[in-house]
């Protein structure tokens, strides 16, 4: 079995309903493709790039799986797909029906022409690192040398990457990924 770490992320309805719903059904169609071992709180982030838009829900979940990078990548972009996303067809750092990265797979290091490993952003977004430092902290990056929580920590305190642009979604409500 491989440990798949894979980042959540919308803003749009989908036809499933508003940005939650679209993160939680998204999580149960990726719990057919192995066993979700652990998965993160909601977070509510600032958009990045373009600030006109709206507010993003991101969470992060590691799956158990025995699906290779190459094997899993092509079910997540199918998965965005059947939402209603077209890649295509949007604007770069624009809003989102469904957003679901590959972060890290192991201490697998790939570079091909559809897949990059460990996902070549992951260290510099607070809104992937704050839900993946809360199931993995102690998981070091395979390329950096640094462990997620390390890598969270080391991001500035200020501007639309400070703290203050990730907060946890409803944090009364319970709002964890769960896959019921």
């Amino acid at each position: 079995m491989r440990i798949a770490y894979i980042g959540l992320g919308a803003n749009l309805r989908s036809a499933r309903g508003g940005p939650e719903h679209s993160l939680r059904a998204a999580a149960r169609k990726l719990a057919a493709l192995g066993r979700v071992a652990a998965a993160s709180s909601i977070y509510e982030t600032e958009p990045m790039g373009r600030a006109d838009q709206p507010l993003f829900l991101n969470a992060a979940l590691a799956l158990e799986t025995l699906l290779t990078p190459e094997e899993l990548m092509p079910r997540l972009l199918a998965i965005e797909r059947e939402f209603g996303r077209d890649r295509s067809r949007e604007l770069r750092h624009g809003p989102r029906i469904l957003d679901l990265d590959l972060l890290l797979m192991d201490d697998s290091v790939r570079q091909t022409a559809g897949l990059t490993l460990p996902h070549p952003a992951l260290s510099g977004r607070r809104f992937v690192l704050a839900p993946l430092a809360e199931i993995a902290p102690r998981f070091v990056h395979p390329v950096l040398g640094r462990s997620i929580a390390e890598l969270l920590d080391s991001l500035p305190r200020e501007g639309e990457n400070g703290p203050a642009s990730v907060r946890l979604h409803h944090p009364s409500a319970g709002a964890m990924i769960t896959i019921v």
